[in-house]
């Protein structure tokens, strides 16, 4: 996910947007982070400051303001920044559930190689959930369509349908349908 953020802050910056690379830690089911550039978010500021995240799997869709406390609506859920001791928090809330952090950061500009360590990390470590099992995932109109190990997800409308993918034939079929990847 780390290349997806990458190239877009190179193409924002390249549009002449004022990007800024920021390190962000990832919540955990258990209520602990992840490590320090674990995952990587941009600032980009115009008139005022905005938080955009292309590589964070099923979250906002649309830049949030990068402005504490402020709720910001998206579909049916709610994002906001709320401030920490040390770092900033975003999270976000669905509907009939509590508020839930996704991840915290830091407004420190940030160098892409400062991610290296991490990225391979995630690219070949045996605990990295991105080793574990394959993922592909994407946005669509009406919500999301994941293939993650062998199981096809398909959300629309915030309900979701999962399918057990057999065999071969049907867990490369999925990828080539839904994500146009032929293996």
């Amino acid at each position: 996910m780390l290349a997806f953020t990458a190239a877009f802050a190179a193409l924002l910056s390249d549009l002449g947007f004022k990007v800024t690379l920021l390190s962000a830690r990832v919540s955990r089911e258990d209520g602990t982070e992840g490590p320090e550039f674990d995952h990587l978010a941009l600032r980009v500021d115009l008139e005022e400051s905005w938080l955009a995240d292309v590589g964070f799997g099923d979250s906002f869709l649309k830049p949030i303001r990068l402005q504490v406390g402020l709720e910001q609506p998206q579909d049916d859920r709610c994002f906001r920044i709320v401030e920490g001791k040390d770092s900033l928090y975003m999270e976000m809330e669905e509907p009939g559930k509590n508020w839930r952090r996704q991840y915290s950061f830091t407004l420190t500009p940030r160098r892409l190689g400062d991610f290296a360590d991490m990225c391979r990390h995630h690219q070949t470590s045996p605990e990295s959930p991105f080793t574990r099992k394959s993922v592909c995932s994407m946005a669509t109109i009406e919500g999301r369509v994941t293939v993650t190990g062998r199981t096809l997800i398909v959300t629309r409308n915030r309900i979701k349908q999962e399918t057990l993918l057999e065999s071969d034939e049907q867990w490369r079929a999925a990828l080539k349908e839904q994500f146009g990847i032929t293996l």
